[in-house]
């Protein structure tokens, strides 16, 4: 099933962020696709925000991963960009967060066959005649 959304500005990305958030449970992978600068990381923020994180949420463009903890499991978002080959993603533990957590993957290409077919793939694009950004 394929869906699209409207989404006309950051609120309306964190509204997104915050249903699926509600939805999430230990073992679930939501896939974040899009160019530079389209709001990925902005989604992460606000998803993690709203399963009630009040710490700072970095990009882990540099770290390549930043797990969060709370009552129900760890959130592990996964920043892939950098990754030269999809197998150094087990140095990130990327199986103990497919198996026990919530994971968040930006640029979840980059991964290959180790991307499990089970996932919610959300792809953010850019409407240039609005201005806005489509969720599809």
């Amino acid at each position: 099933m394929r869906t699209s959304r409207e989404i006309a500005d950051e609120k309306a990305l964190a509204a997104l962020a915050a249903e699926v958030a509600a939805e999430a449970r230990a073992g679930d992978l939501i896939a974040l696709r899009g160019p530079l600068g389209v709001g990925k990381t902005t989604f992460a923020r606000a998803f993690i925000r709203a399963l009630g994180c009040d710490e700072e949420v970095p990009s882990p463009t540099f770290t390549l991963v930043q797990t969060y903890d709370f009552a129900e499991g760890t959130i592990y978002h996964f920043d892939a960009y950098r990754l030269e080959k999809p197998e150094e993603a087990f140095e990130l533990g990327i199986e103990d967060a497919f198996c026990d957590g919530i994971s968040l993957i930006e640029w979840p290409g980059r991964l290959g066959s180790l991307l499990p077919f089970e996932r919610l793939d959300i792809e953010l694009i850019h409407v240039e005649e609005t201005q806005s950004r489509r969720a599809v």
